[in-house]
């Protein structure tokens, strides 16, 4: 196919859900996509002349091969193409269409050809095809390749998109993540560890258009350096994943907190009390930011804090939005996004367990067990110290 990728010059970019907006929120919503695809085509240094937007449809004017499996990186964008384009006539179709078959189908191989038609045409679908798959054949035959033609279980597929004023012709698609585009559902607070789970659950979010403020408590001396590196490098990661859109980061000293919960409070409960006092910090910070809710990698049953008795617990009283993104999932399912995305390797990393954590843990705390607790502390007086010694900074 070395011909083919000369003739490319378009991507063809597709778009899922946010075709059912209505007009205004549609529109909205295509601008957004647009910046955002443009954002990742340039951090990764690729060249476009410009981007197009047409009714269900955006298309990148660029030659590089790489450009398509850039946009489909790219929030809230179903699939790509790469594609020549040519004019919206029957015969530039079958004349594109035959040049790259010659380079596309072997011999012996069967071909199809599948065919989208938007606009008014003298034409059909149908029209269409018959005259690219009849020039196809022609240039097979006359370079021996003894074709046949299979429409169900076609060896090589040539795809044309005939638009009102252009036909795009392409032999692939390269499915993209999906989702809504970064930036159209506000922004939240994303707890983010630097084990496998956090990072997920802040990327699966910003899959739903959510902007993410990553904040990360720092547990020294209970943890140690590895552990922070492990966050910080998940956070750069999550980061490449949202061009245009870069990272405020919160890190926020927590070891006087785990200290006060050991000293003073039952040694079983200190997780639960840890995460508690975790999601005041980050509401506090999500009223700073102007953000919307708090996102957690918990994920039901997985580990001992993590029981739905236990999750009711460490909410109850607290009246702000906490969001589990990954709570219906198991571990298998939570590794196989974390390679998808490239946070696995950093997650994974040695690393000490926290020292703060109980031998023997509570898996069936009461609802209001928690309040009691913090009743022994000044909860106020321990956030607030933690949030004035925080580091803010950019990515």
């Amino acid at each position: 196919m070395k011909d083919e990728k000369k003739l490319i010059d378009t991507v063809i970019v597709r778009y899922g859900e946010l075709a059912l907006k209505t007009t205004g929120i549609r529109n909205w919503y295509e601008k957004i996509l647009v910046n955002n695809i443009a954002a990742m085509l340039d951090q990764r240094n690729i060249r476009y002349s410009r981007i197009k937007r047409e009714w269900g449809r955006i298309f990148i004017e660029t030659d590089n091969q790489n450009a398509a499996g850039t946009a489909a990186d790219v929030f809230g964008v179903v699939s790509t193409s790469s594609a020549v384009t040519t004019d919206s006539t029957l015969e530039n179709a079958a004349q594109v269409c035959a040049d790259i078959a010659a380079n596309l189908v072997q011999k012996n191989e069967s071909f199809a050809i599948r065919v989208r038609r938007t606009g008014n045409h003298l034409f059909s679908s149908h029209d269409i095809a018959v005259k690219c798959g009849d020039s196809v054949w022609e240039r097979l035959e006359s370079l021996g390749r003894d074709p046949s033609i299979d429409l169900t279980y076609a060896d090589r597929e040539i795809f044309v998109e005939m638009r009102q004023n252009h036909a795009y012709v392409f032999t692939e698609k390269i499915r993209g993540v999906g989702g809504l585009p970064l930036g159209t559902q506000g922004k939240m607070v994303a707890l983010v560890s630097g084990g496998i789970d956090s990072p997920v659950a802040a990327w699966l979010m910003m899959k739903r258009g959510v902007e993410i403020i990553p904040v990360y408590f720092n547990n020294e001396p209970f943890s140690n350096k590895v552990a922070h590196d492990r966050a910080m490098e998940c956070i750069a990661i999550l980061q490449e994943w949202a061009p245009g859109h870069p990272f405020t980061v919160y890190e926020i000293p927590f070891g006087n907190n785990l200290e006060s919960f050991l000293r003073i409070c039952g040694q079983k409960n200190t997780c639960l009390l840890c995460r508690r006092t975790m999601y005041r910090g980050a509401y506090e910070v999500m009223k700073k930011e102007g953000a919307n809710g708090i996102i957690t990698g918990a994920s039901l049953g997985q580990v001992a804090s993590q029981t739905s008795a236990n999750m009711y617990a460490e909410i109850y009283g607290l009246g702000f939005p906490v969001y589990h993104p990954l709570l219906g999932l198991d571990k298998t399912e939570i590794i196989d996004i974390a390679n998808r995305i490239g946070t696995f390797k950093a997650s994974t990393k040695p690393v000490k367990c926290c020292k703060a954590v109980p031998d023997y843990p509570e898996v069936k705390a009461k609802y209001d067990s928690l309040v009691i607790e913090e009743q022994k502390l000044d909860i106020e007086k321990l956030v607030s110290n933690s949030l004035s010694n925080a580091k803010v900074f950019k990515i």
